[in-house]
């Protein structure tokens, strides 16, 4: 019987070799996971810094052309406000005064198309 529950023994001693193995192992495995996804935050937060700052270089080159177009645009609009508001102060006296002669100056006439019946 001694030899038996020696075997008996070494059966269950073999047992909680491969029990604590499988443990050692599934904590391996659960670091190493553990690590690689840290790995892949890290991987990732790198490549959406430099996707950030390729996206802010792009959008700095796009909203400083943009600055510059809406800068020339303004000049422009302003030298037209005051082209025409040199052309108004030019040729305002001499409009109004023909359109008041226009308007004042009635000459009565009878219309060419005026039958007179007697």
């Amino acid at each position: 019987m001694t030899s038996q529950s020696q075997g008996i023994q070494q059966l269950l001693q073999a047992e909680k070799r491969a029990k604590d193995k499988l443990e050692e192992a599934k904590k391996r495995k659960g670091k190493r996971l553990k690590q690689a996804k840290e790995e892949a935050m890290a991987e990732i937060d790198q490549y959406r810094m430099q996707r950030d700052k390729e996206f802010r270089l792009k959008q700095s080159k796009i909203m400083g052309s943009q600055s510059s177009l809406s800068e020339e645009i303004e000049e422009q609009t302003q030298g037209q406000i005051k082209e025409l508001n040199g052309s108004y102060s030019k040729y305002m006296e001499n409009v109004m005064n023909q359109l008041l002669s226009v308007v004042c100056d009635v000459k009565p006439e009878i219309h060419m198309n005026y039958r007179i019946t007697n």
